[in-house]
C-alpha cells in the first residue's frame, strides 16, 4: 500500500532558540517522526528563523536587492535542513535537495527527507516551498510555528487575541493576501503558500511547539491547532 505523504514546515525558531539548538524539542520531534514513518513518508522543510533574518537585515541595510536578501535566507534554510538530516542520523552525501526532482529521488529511497528553500521564486518563503511540495506529491501540509494556530491578531502581542480552530482555504487566503511580502517575514504562512493550498485544495494544519499535538494530528485524533480546508 502506498504510504501517505506528509509535508512539514518546521520553523527555524524551533531549531535554534535563544541562540542555542533546541535539543529537547528536536529529540521529541525526532521520536514522533520516526514512530509515524512506519506508515507515512515525511518531507520536512526547514525555515531560516532568526539567523536568516539577521543576514537579510544586514543586506537590507546596504540596500541589497530583494532577490539577494532572499538568497541569503534560502542559504540558511538549507543549512538548517542539512543539520536536521544529521540530527536524524542521515548521511545525505549529496547534501540536501535543491529541486523538487531531487526531493522525489530521495523520497524513493528514504522515509524522511529534509529540504530547505528550493529555487528562488519571487515572494516565497520556506512555507511556500513546503506548500508547493505538498501540491506536487499530493500530501497534507503541517506548519509548526511559535504559536499554537491562527488567531485574529498576533497572540504574542495581544492578550485578547481569539483563537481560530478552523478556517476555509478561501477565508484564510483573504487574510494572508492583505499582508505585504518581505523576505524573512514572520506570519503563520506566506502568501504563496496560502494561494497554493487554496488552488490545489491541500489540507493544511497549523500547530505550535507542543509536539503532543503533532502526534495526535498524525494519529488522526483531536488536537490543538488550526485546520485549513473546505
Amino acid at each position: 500500500m502506498k504510504k501517505e505523504v506528509v509535508v512539514i514546515s518546521l520553523g527555524g525558531s524551533q531549531i535554534l532558540k535563544n541562540g542555542k539548538i533546541n535539543i529537547p524539542f528536536l529529540l521529541k520531534f525526532k521520536k514522533i517522526i520516526l514512530k509515524h514513518s512506519k506508515k507515512k513518508k515525511f518531507i520536512i522543510v526547514t525555515g531560516g528563523g532568526s539567523i536568516a533574518r539577521i543576514y537579510i537585515n544586514g543586506l537590507k541595510k546596504i540596500n541589497a536587492s530583494i532577490k539577494l536578501q532572499s538568497f541569503a535566507g534560502i542559504s540558511v534554510t538549507r543549512h538548517n535542513a542539512r543539520f536536521m538530516s544529521y540530527f536524524f542520523g542521515q548521511d545525505q552525501l549529496d547534501g540536501v535537495p535543491h529541486t523538487l526532482e531531487g526531493i522525489k529521488r530521495l523520497l524513493n529511497k528514504e522515509k524522511i527527507v529534509f529540504a530547505g528553500g528550493l529555487q528562488y521564486k519571487p515572494d516565497q518563503t520556506s512555507d511556500g516551498t513546503a506548500a508547493s511540495i505538498a501540491k506536487e506529491l499530493g500530501g497534507v501540509f503541517i506548519n509548526i510555528t511559535n504559536v499554537d494556530g491562527l488567531y485574529n491578531k498576533n497572540p504574542l502581542e495581544y492578550k485578547d487575541a481569539k483563537f481560530i480552530p478552523y478556517i476555509s482555504w478561501k477565508d484564510f487566503h483573504s487574510i494572508v493576501s492583505k499582508i505585504d511580502f518581505k523576505p524573512g517575514q514572520h506570519f503563520v504562512l506566506d502568501q504563496n503558500a496560502s494561494k497554493t493550498i487554496l488552488d490545489s485544495k491541500i489540507k493544511t494544519y497549523i500547530i505550535g511547539d507542543d509536539l503532543r499535538n503533532l502526534d495526535k494530528l498524525l494519529y488522526g485524533k483531536s488536537f490543538r491547532g488550526t485546520s485549513i480546508y473546505g
